[in-house]
């Protein structure tokens, strides 16, 4: 499954891969997790709609959400039986804009086990979208929600090494026919699949993602042993050659 995942670029870049007229304007987000509000894009009217959602999927049959737990992905091999997600994969399918997702890899038992993080983007570092379901959740008092939550399915080969679950990533030239809301079974079922090898690389990443007031940079930066044996001493890690202070005789532009 995926628990956290990050946006960095501007919104520029994600309002022209998805098309849509709204200009929103929000910070980079490099640790975004379940509860919080993401940007969806869905149609509306015949036109694509940016809008913020609950990442954390409420059936609209739900009396109390502090009875329902916290869904934040889909399986797509049962969304279309399911009766929480079956009239949402019919007539709610959305797009979760991304450039990065984070997923563990759990390593021994017990006291010593070991969990290690790891970032999942694609080689040229740019935007693409996870396949999503939304539904709009009305409480006794009248307010009402907008869910959503990611669809996953079997891992591909290269996430298969350290989980059996990938999220399903749509290619932008399914779109529309993902965001559709009166296409056909058939038509949207060839488009649940693990996403290709190379649409993705991997990196293992330090601790820092583990604790969601995390934000930053710092998030997705590569692991250093260096770094992770000071800590566990309490001390400082070595520092790193300074290149810049090289003379090579050229000038410095930076």
């Amino acid at each position: 499954m995926c628990g956290r995942y990050a946006i960095t670029l501007p919104p520029a870049s994600m309002r022209t891969l998805f098309g849509y007229p709204e200009q929103p304007n929000f910070p980079p987000r490099y640790n975004i997790a379940p509860t919080q509000p993401v940007p969806v894009v869905r149609q509306h009217e015949g036109n694509r709609q940016f809008m913020l959602m609950r990442w954390g999927f409420i059936p609209g049959w739900v009396k109390d959400p502090k009875d329902f737990p916290l869904v934040i992905n889909i399986r797509s091999e049962t969304a279309a039986t399911k009766p929480s997600f079956r009239a949402a994969l019919t007539r709610r399918r959305c797009l979760m804009p991304a450039d990065g997702f984070y997923e563990w890899h759990r390593l021994g038992q017990g006291r010593h086990a070991e969990s290690r993080a790891y970032l999942f983007r694609r080689p040229d570092r740019d935007l693409f979208a996870f396949a999503a379901l939304w539904e709009t959740w009305h409480s006794p008092d009248g307010s009402e929600i907008d869910t959503v939550a990611l669809v996953n399915g079997p891992a591909n080969g290269l996430m298969a090494a350290i989980h059996d679950r990938c999220p399903v990533i749509i290619a932008p030239q399914d779109f529309d026919a993902w965001l559709d809301p009166v296409a056909e079974a058939g038509a949207i079922g060839p488009l649940l699949r693990p996403p290709p090898d190379e649409w993705l690389e991997m990196v293992r990443i330090g601790n820092a993602v583990n604790k969601v007031a995390n934000d930053g940079p710092e998030v997705q930066a590569p692991f250093d042993h260096a770094v992770v044996e000071a800590a566990k001493a309490g001390t400082k890690p070595p520092a790193r050659p300074n290149k810049a202070a090289k003379d090579d005789a050229q000038g410095n532009l930076f």
